[in-house]
């Protein structure tokens, strides 16, 4: 409560006077003004709240009310006036008003009202806040570097994310990062405040992700117990990523493209029309002509998606740009994995600088991310990346069996090596070998490996 500021409008001193005692006694900066003038000159230098009298000397209250509001949407207004009538109320709510109290008023009922609409305010600035919060790791600047190739690939993600258009297609190798892209297309445009939703189209059978997508009627196949909202549905308002799309199957391409043309779908055991407000966002790694080509992608859908293409450049084009993305991810990792890591030696970004990055930017992240679990030290160097130096994580070169390749020991072997370096901590472990945690699991039990190895 403490430093919200509330103007008080009103030209009777009497009225004035009473109200801003009480509020300041509740704890409020109360500012006063006494004509429609000079309350839009002090709400320009910021308040939370108005209690505003509907007839003032030089304008009307829903005037003033209308100024405010232009400053400062946020601002909720109380209106007071003795000259009640329905019209005027209906205007006032059309205007922004909070309320609409009828003079005389109770104080402790003003009183009551005021710390209501300012509760209301203190919910949309953490709600605000929140969704701030929520785009924050998704601007443009999360595409890290400088180099031409970047400058420009940024200006086109700036231009699409500020256009109307329905739908965006990115195409691009594996980890140039389409799934990022896609967000911070939506976190950039006008539909950053409504649901942004993912969903890989290889994930799922054809018939899950169907009803994933434009839901389902209660009783439309043998579980479905209940009505179910698709994420088309959920994201009313926002933005679908259609996570490879040239994995989704004939029957299921003739559905998005009716809804891509109309707007418009029908949830799965459904006979009635859903209309809904969304960019589809669509991504692949397969080149889609050729899919077309191949019979295997509806031509009419490809033109549909393809409205406004984007084509994310390979690392390899951009290599320049390693240093800066290399020095983002050890920032990061320092901050995961409680380290103090300075940087990279100039030998180690020469080196990487020289890779190829088939990859691309997730094989670096990747990379940085091991380096970073294995190095004792607070710089990089080439030999924490084997895949660059052609060792084994630490430096290590890989030595065979003397009698022979034996690839159950090699695999014992590389387990045991990551779990000693890793303090048996099974979840890095699995990411120094590129497994998931139930793989390295399966491998601690297939090898009947113990921590007294370590």
């Amino acid at each position: 409560m403490a430093n919200e500021t509330v103007l008080v409008i009103d030209d009777e001193q009497l009225i004035r006077r009473s109200v801003s005692k009480r509020l300041s006694v509740a704890g409020y900066n109360v500012l006063e003004a006494e004509d429609g003038r000079s309350a839009v000159e002090r709400a320009a230098l910021g308040v939370d709240l108005a209690i505003l009298d509907y007839r003032l000397p030089d304008m009307d209250g829903l005037t003033v009310l209308k100024q405010i509001r232009q400053i400062d949407p946020d601002v909720l207004v109380i209106l007071l006036t003795a000259y009640a009538s329905v019209e005027t109320a209906v205007e006032a709510m059309k205007l922004g008003a909070y309320h609409f109290m009828n003079k005389p008023f109770d104080l402790e009922a003003l009183a009551a009202m005021v710390e209501q609409a300012l509760e209301t305010t203190r919910l949309r600035r953490e709600v605000r806040q929140l969704r701030a919060n929520q785009a924050e790791p998704y601007s443009l600047d999360r595409m890290v570097g400088d180099s031409p190739e970047l400058r420009e690939f940024k200006g086109l993600v700036r231009r699409v994310a500020a256009s109307p258009a329905s739908t965006v297609l990115l195409t691009g190798e594996s980890g140039t990062g389409k799934d990022l892209t896609a967000k911070i297309i939506h976190y950039s445009s006008t539909r950053a405040t409504r649901p942004f939703v993912n969903i890989t189209c290889s994930a799922l059978p054809e018939t899950l992700l169907e009803s994933e997508l434009f839901g389902h009627e209660r009783g439309a196949f043998t579980d479905a117990r209940q009505q179910k909202k698709g994420l088309l549905e959920q994201a009313d308002g926002g933005t679908v990523f259609l996570d490879e799309i040239g994995e989704m199957t004939a029957p299921l391409q003739a559905k998005l493209l009716r809804f891509l043309e109309e707007k418009t779908f029908r949830r799965v055991g459904g006979s009635a029309d859903v209309r809904v407000d969304v960019r589809v966002i669509a991504a692949t790694n397969r080149t889609l002509e050729e899919e077309v080509r191949q019979g295997r992608f509806r031509e009419d859908l490809f033109y549909r998606l393809n409205v406004l293409p984007l084509k994310l450049p390979p690392l390899r084009t951009h290599i320049e740009d390693v240093p800066a993305l290399v020095s983002f991810y050890i920032d990061i990792f320092n901050r995961e994995f409680k380290k103090n890591v300075r940087g990279a030696s100039p030998a180690t970004l020469k080196s990487l600088a020289a890779y190829g990055w088939p990859g691309n930017v997730r094989e670096l992240r990747n990379a940085v991310e091991r380096a970073m679990l294995m190095v004792s030290g607070d710089t990089l160097e080439p030999g924490d990346f084997p895949i660059v130096s052609g060792t084994t994580t630490g430096g290590h070169p890989v030595e065979l069996p003397a009698s022979g390749l034996n690839l159950d020991d090699i695999e014992r072997s590389f387990v045991v090596q990551a779990l000693e370096r890793t303090g048996w901590n099974q979840t890095r472990a699995a990411k120094l070998l590129g497994l998931n945690r139930d793989q390295i699991h399966y491998r601690i039990e297939k090898f009947k490996l113990a921590q007294k190895e370590a």
